[in-house]
């Protein structure tokens, strides 16, 4: 009875937010219930700044146990890339222990439908939203992201995500009603009468494989896509990046154990330093669905490998962005300067490729050529990180050490434009901060266009030069059919330019932002509103969030019966 009040008290508790986000997703206007600034926290049970960074501190050095059967070891191991080590260990599993006790769980959780899966859902949310603070500096400590990137991206911005796959989740489930009534006229003879119950159930258990640059706002989706159309969720999170996953493992546990349901239903693996766990349980019959974030060699191979599973990927892009007249230049220098830096350029909607034409862009400010655009973008990146404090809050920390070489080697590229710079970080000196790289490439010459084609994770940009706008748009076009691109932005003036860089956008499936010189970046999406990814580019497979997303984690099952 206990349970079955409490499932009453979710629903009373959750509906309300679940239909708001039901309307949004309708609407696609802003809305959002996780506020975005910090000091919203601290009342109605969440923590507020003080608590939270208490209680991340209070984790150092501690072991996670989530009270999971199969557990055969304890691992560790995160060093943030500010240069603390962490210490905390977290469960390893004994699979073939592990996946069976979850499976156990799957037909009360199956049969307790959409509705109560959904707010289930939504009260791991919440309390994951009041403990914000907490996993803001998880995040921080894990991702390298600055603490308010962290807090935002990590913190209500995942929790968007997670909510709106929920929505999508409901939506698709409910689609179908849970019963009919058939009945079929059969002229002077009685009707032919059935009734038709039909039920929505789980693929099997889902496991998201985890990112190190965003833990929570790429794995959500996922994870809660899968939970509330009643798969069993396993987190396999990655190895610099467990505790924001680890945690909200714990959270999730305590929520579905207090609602009635066997906890099991959501379990965390952690690997031992090189044991490479994804790929075995990947392959693993009682997989059935995959999400996976990060490089593309291990996303086609998931693709071409996990046949039993519904696998989505998000993989590597080359994201462009055209040049071919401003508006207001300074507006889009400004714009363009805070897109190259945010997060030293880790996101994987960050632009690369800067496409401009040789002979130069028309301007507000008259006509610039292609030296002067790329200059004064360069004077734009040091003005903005001019000021190490900021650029501190900006940039974060590099995430590892792949991502400092491939920035040392840009500088031999090419003609360096806007030379990388050391920056201490007096808070953390460990941290590795560098601020962006520009570099000029010819798009007409072979060994440029070998780096410019490959994507170069992290603060390096390329400033290629074309022969023409109607260049720039074929080489768009190409590098997002070959290569694939999370995102595109283009700046003109010109009617037939913007529409043709358009159709290229919607015929390779590209999301396109045109013209932006405020306070909206190509790099960030609003859940809700925005589709990050579109599934349709070699980039992912993809979109978060859509109808397709959510629809085939389960299928209908019609049982039929004699009226």
């Amino acid at each position: 009875m206990a349970a079955e009040l409490t499932v009453h008290q979710l629903i009373a508790k959750h509906r309300p937010t679940l239909d708001q986000a039901l309307e949004a997703i309708r609407t696609r206007a802003y809305w959002s219930p996780h506020p975005e600034h910090p000091k919203a926290y601290g009342e109605h049970g969440s923590l507020d700044m003080a608590a939270g960074k208490a209680a991340f501190d209070a984790l150092l050095g501690t072991r996670l146990d989530l009270g999971q059967p199969g557990t055969d070891d304890f691992v560790g191991g995160e060093v943030s890339p500010y240069g603390i080590e962490l210490g905390v260990e977290y469960p390893h599993a004994d699979v073939d222990v592990l996946l069976p006790a979850m499976k156990a769980g799957q037909k009360a959780w199956r049969d307790a439908g959409a509705e109560i899966r959904a707010v289930v859902c939504l009260e791991i949310l919440k309390r994951i939203s009041d403990r914000t603070h907490e996993f803001a500096h998880a995040v921080m400590h894990t991702s390298g992201q600055a603490f308010m990137m962290a807090f935002q991206a990590g913190g209500p911005h995942a929790q968007d995500r997670g909510l709106e796959a929920v929505a999508y989740a409901y939506v698709e489930q409910v689609r179908t009603p849970d019963t009919a009534e058939w009945t079929k006229p059969q002229g002077k003879r009685d009707p032919l009468a059935l009734t038709k119950q039909f039920t929505p159930v789980p693929r099997g258990i889902g496991l998201v494989i985890g990112c190190n640059t965003f833990p929570t706002w790429n794995g959500y989706p996922g994870l809660f896509a899968s939970l509330a159309t009643g798969n069993a969720v396993l987190v396999k999170p990655h190895p610099r990046a467990m505790l924001p996953l680890a945690l909200t493992v714990q959270v999730a546990r305590d929520v579905l154990s207090e609602a009635g349901f066997d906890p099991n239903l959501v379990a965390l693996t952690a690997e031992r330093p090189g044991e490479g766990i994804a790929k075995t349980l990947a392959t693993r019959p009682e997989i059935r669905i995959i999400d996976y974030t990060g490089s593309t060699a291990f996303g086609d191979w998931l693709e071409a490998n996990a046949r039993q599973a519904q696998v989505y990927t998000e993989k590597a892009g080359v994201n462009s962005v055209l040049v071919e007249s401003a508006g207001d230049y300074k507006g889009m220098l400004t714009n363009l300067a805070f897109s190259l830096s945010l997060y030293s350029g880790q996101m994987c909607t960050t632009p690369q490729n800067l496409l401009i034409p040789r002979d130069g862009i028309r301007t507000d400010e008259g006509p610039k050529t292609f030296d002067e655009v790329v200059a004064d973008l360069a004077r734009s990146v040091d003005g903005l990180l001019g000021d190490d404090a900021r650029a501190n809050a900006l940039l974060g920390a590099i995430v590892n050490p792949d991502v400092k070489a491939r920035l040392e080697a840009a500088a031999g590229l090419g003609e360096v434009a806007l030379a990388s710079r050391e920056i201490a970080n007096p808070e953390f000196p460990g941290a590795v901060v560098r601020t962006p790289v520009v570099v000029k490439l010819d798009g007409a010459k072979p060994d440029d266009e070998a780096a410019y084609m490959s994507e170069c994770f992290g603060p390096v940009s390329f400033a290629v030069a074309v022969d023409s706008a109607s260049d720039a748009v074929e080489l768009l076009r190409r590098t997002i059919r070959e290569k694939g691109a999370m995102t595109v932005g283009a700046y003109t003036t010109d009617e037939e330019v913007e529409q043709a860089v358009q159709e290229v956008c919607l015929e390779e499936a590209a999301q396109l932002s045109l013209n932006l010189v405020g306070g909206v970046y190509v790099n960030q999406t609003a859940a809700f509103s925005d589709f990050h990814g579109s599934g349709g580019n070699p980039a992912a497979n993809a979109a978060l969030c859509d109808g397709a997303f959510v629809a085939n984690r389960f299928r209908v099952v019609e049982v039929r019966r004699e009226a």
